[in-house]
């Protein structure tokens, strides 16, 4: 079990969920399948959405915990000692004994674009019964974090133990997805692919169809929608209402470097802000998680890309 870094007092966000290596090659173009290709650059980086958002919410300024599980391997030593260093709680960050640390193959072309894999390993051990003994932090924690790369049923137990404002990113997206999750979330967060999958559309790629799929979400069981866009920034509505879908455009990036990231760097921002300004309205949090998730795409890597405060 990790060490709690610093005092567990005031948690502003805690996110429970996945830690993950990534494993990043560069490359002009993705590779058809079958077809192999020149690579211009290879990186290794810490990654995993649970991990990643706890890390973007932390250098913005949140006080941030993590729940999640590493291998007993070199990986999981070394990412220990990443979110130490990141100044995150890792009280709850536990090296499971035989197992390996989650990898993320990831290939990312010239123009931005990526494609993934991951073999989420000890990620799969994750437990409603590490949510129980993690209900101290929940229970204090202004806002919690919760992916899919981790099982339904640990995220499901958080959600039920969480006294504050809680997010969900359902990512990796189910088809058919349990109304628990739905119902439980403070706010459901996904991209427009997701949407897509989860509300049984062909494709979203207009700001009109991402409100459509909003309101589908909302009535699926769904509190408060956000369908992030991308360029096209996100849109956004409540259960109380949902006639009324905002849309909130993000800034301009002259040159797109590497995508990688962005919807978490997205997530932890908007976490970080619901903590530290709960006074503010839905739509400036979106508004300040784009420009986060603007400079994010800016620069290559991952957690590598994310701002500071």
């Amino acid at each position: 079990m990790g060490n709690d870094s610093g005092d567990s007092g005031g948690i502003d966000v805690l996110v429970f969920g996945s830690a993950i290596i990534d494993f990043v090659c560069y490359t002009p173009r993705l590779p058809k399948a079958g077809e192999t290709l020149h690579g211009h650059n290879f990186q290794t980086g810490y990654g995993g959405k649970g991990a990643n958002q706890c890390v973007a919410a932390a250098r913005l300024g949140s006080k941030a915990a993590l729940v999640a599980k590493l291998g007993d391997d070199s990986f999981g030593a070394d990412y220990l000692r990443q979110l130490r260093a990141e100044g995150i709680n890792v009280q709850h960050v536990d090296q499971l004994s035989g197992q390996t640390t989650g990898v993320a193959q990831i290939a990312v072309s010239d123009g931005g674009e990526n494609n993934i894999i991951i073999v989420v390993g000890a990620n799969n051990s994750l437990s409603a019964d590490d949510a129980t003994r993690a209900q101290p932090l929940l229970a204090q924690a202004k806002v919690l974090v919760c992916q899919l790369e981790t099982p339904l049923a640990a995220t499901l137990a958080a959600l039920r133990l969480c006294k504050g404002t809680s997010i969900v990113n359902a990512a990796p997206a189910l088809e058919q997805t349990p109304p628990e999750l739905l119902q439980l979330a403070s706010i459901l967060c996904v991209n427009e692919s997701e949407a897509a999958l989860m509300t049984g559309v062909a494709e979203i790629s207009s700001v009109c169809e991402a409100k459509t799929a909003v309101s589908r979400l909302i009535e699926l069981g769904a509190n408060t929608v956000i369908i992030t866009l991308g360029k096209l920034g996100a849109v956004c509505a409540t259960r109380k209402s949902p006639t009324l879908c905002e849309h909130v455009p993000a800034p301009v990036v002259d040159k797109v470097v590497d995508t990688t990231g962005a919807g978490d760097a997205f997530i932890g921002a908007l976490a970080h802000n619901l903590a530290r300004f709960p006074e503010h309205a839905l739509t400036a949090h979106i508004a300040a998680a784009c420009a986060v998730a603007s400079k994010s795409v800016q620069l290559p890597g991952t957690q590598a890309s994310f701002p500071y405060a």
